[in-house]
């Protein structure tokens, strides 16, 4: 998933499509969303890769990522219902080691589901401690709507542009 800034979803579109071509994907499907500043993209690229692409480039030529503002991967998709969503989540708990620690965030665009019902179901099932400030991973769940996107992930893995450019 990319995120940009409002009305320039064309824009974004074609800067992810060049980097992904530069990686080796000549055909990846990038949808622009009914939700302003919010597209998908599926690529057979990896996306832990994508981020290290892009993390690269932003150190070599800065002023090439005008557009894109964040770069979250998401590692399976769902429909957007409590028991699915933790269901998805299950399917990549295996991430965990038993003394790793976890936060559950849950970004909601086009939807009314209860983010509280989301993180209490996911939460009830996952044994390892939870830590919303010394946390080894994020289970993200991103609701777009009528489907929602899922990942175990480390903090690296989600690229924020613009905190990029300020580091360097």
């Amino acid at each position: 998933m990319v995120t940009c800034a409002r009305h320039f979803e064309g824009e974004t579109r074609a800067e992810i499509r060049s980097i992904l071509e530069e990686m080796g994907d000549s055909d990846p499907q990038i949808t622009i969303t009914e939700m302003s500043g919010i597209l998908t993209v599926k690529t057979k690229v990896s996306p832990k890769d994508i981020v290290k692409k892009i993390h690269k480039k932003i150190e070599d030529e800065p002023w090439a990522m005008r557009y894109t503002l964040r770069v979250i991967p998401i590692f399976a998709t769902t429909n957007t219902d409590v028991e699915s969503i933790a269901g998805t989540v299950m399917e990549q708990a295996d991430k965990l080691k038993p003394d790793d620690t976890y936060r559950i965030t849950v970004e909601k665009r086009h939807s009314d589901i209860s983010s509280s019902e989301i993180i209490t179901k996911i939460a009830n099932q996952i044994k390892n401690k939870v830590s919303l400030e010394k946390y080894d991973w994020i289970i993200l769940v991103q609701v777009l709507g009528k489907i929602s996107g899922v990942s175990i992930l480390k903090d690296e893995d989600i690229l924020s542009v613009e905190k990029e450019k300020r580091i360097i």
